[in-house]
């Protein structure tokens, strides 16, 4: 928290003045976090939404002490994704909780996609997580369910309902910034998230922090095939959910 310079003066001569009355400001409820992600290729749960080219992505997080949050994230996309639209705004609230060994994790995302040519693509999608770390070791379980809506709708189907849910663990090398990390999880469908049957993804990777940046590096893959066209050809096309090494840097304020 910035303190204004008037009042770190003011603070200082009272100090000097009367030293016993001196204490320290108490500190915000409130934390403010944020970051910013350059990316070869933004996959979502597997599936490339940049048709395997770069995306520019960034985020902001409003906490507070009693574990509620509120937060947006936003993505650079490709015009197949959301009708010609070129960006995803994810806005997100929720209450995370530390209970013994175990981090509740509860929330709503709402999935905003500006520019899409008046078609209904956004959704809203309720999460929840359960994680847990022992010394260098985290793991996590997910379940994310985007109930009945439109945004959701394959085909002909007016409305349509979405279930994911994963599994994903990592390891921190101590005293080298180094960690290794991999995911799983499966897509049920039919609905827009799925384009078809369900299907599975995974993914390994490895990640090096340095002076408040990130590098990071992972493999990715489905058992799924999907496959988009290049640059909006009819004639041109290529699998968005074929396996992929995808390198990122980030930097954290």
């Amino acid at each position: 928290m910035r303190t204004p310079i008037i009042a770190m003066s003011a603070l200082a001569l009272a100090a000097s003045a009367a030293p016993a009355l001196a204490q320290d400001a108490p500190a915000s409820p409130i934390t403010v976090s944020g970051g910013a992600t350059v990316t070869s290729d933004y996959r979502f749960r597997g599936i490339s939404q940049t048709n395997k080219r770069f995306a520019v992505q960034g985020t902001i997080n409003v906490n507070h002490e009693s574990g509620l949050y509120v937060g947006t994230w936003g993505s650079s996309i490709d015009d197949y994704i959301a009708n010609g639209g070129d960006a995803e705004i994810d806005i997100y609230g929720g209450f995370k909780k530390t209970v013994g060994a175990a981090t509740v994790d509860v929330g709503l995302l709402y999935y905003y996609y500006p520019g899409s040519g008046g078609i209904t693509s956004d959704f809203f999608e309720p999460y929840a997580s359960v994680s847990g770390t022992v010394g260098p070791v985290s793991g996590k379980l997910g379940v994310a369910y985007g109930f009945k809506q439109h945004g959701l709708a394959f085909g002909r189907n007016e409305r349509e309902d979405n279930l994911y849910t994963y599994g994903e663990g990592s390891v921190a090398v101590p005293d080298t910034g180094l960690s290794l990390s991999a995911h799983l999880g499966h897509s049920f469908g039919p609905s827009y998230l799925t384009i078809g049957k369900e299907y599975t993804d995974w993914n390994v990777g490895a990640s090096y922090a340095w002076k408040g940046i990130t590098f990071g590096v992972s493999y990715v893959d489905t058992d799924k095939s999907l496959f988009v066209p290049v640059n909006g050809s009819t004639t041109r096309f290529r699998n968005a959910s074929k396996a992929g090494v995808v390198a990122s840097i980030g930097a954290a304020f």
